[in-house]
């Protein structure tokens, strides 16, 4: 029983380098501690090997002929591993699209509380499209919705840069706008 309840543990574990006596390979190419190569040796060399400077023997490539073993303190290797993706996640800066709907017809003072969340989503880093929906009638004037965009456009000129200029797709006029950088 005990044994089935390794194996679980082994098999969920499988993006993890094989240690020790879990490297299947009768051959392996040895990188010592230091980092110099040894050469082909024989797996019960290389663990004899470990065993004598008091590290592990890990399986750093097992797909190559023949696998590559390095002798490091597993341990410490597994500390840094979860270090480095700790640090690429920190560094990794989620970036959201940020959607304002309008319509052709809207109100002078709708706009202006539409173009306020445009300035807050761009100040906070977000990406923001504008969509510009036209239904009925109102497709056949899709110069109107074009020269709300526009307006838009300039009045966001200092904060962002247009990453898709307003094109039609479908009954609908979309604008993609990104903040400028200021570092």
């Amino acid at each position: 029983m005990i044994l089935v309840i390794k194996e679980a543990i082994f098999i969920s574990n499988r993006n993890e380098p094989r240690i020790n006596e879990r490297i299947r390979a009768q051959k392996v190419r040895l990188i010592d501690e230091d980092g110099e190569q040894k050469g082909i040796v024989s797996l019960q060399e290389a663990l004899d090997y470990a065993q004598k400077a008091d590290l592990d023997l890990v399986e750093m490539a097992p797909d190559a002929k023949p696998p590559v073993c390095k002798i490091i303190d597993y341990n410490k290797f597994k500390y840094q591993q979860e270090k480095k993706t700790r640090q690429s996640k920190k560094a990794h800066k989620n970036v959201h699209v940020k959607e304002i709907k309008i319509r052709p017809k809207i109100g002078e003072h709708d706009l202006r509380v539409k173009i306020n969340h445009i300035r807050e989503f761009l100040e906070h880093g977000d990406r923001v499209k504008i969509t510009m929906i036209f239904r009925g009638r109102e497709r056949a004037h899709t110069d109107l919705g074009k020269l709300i965009l526009d307006n838009i456009k300039e009045e966001f000129k200092e904060l962002s840069t247009i990453e898709q200029l307003a094109r039609m797709q479908g009954s609908s006029m979309t604008m993609v706008l990104v903040p400028k950088k200021n570092k």
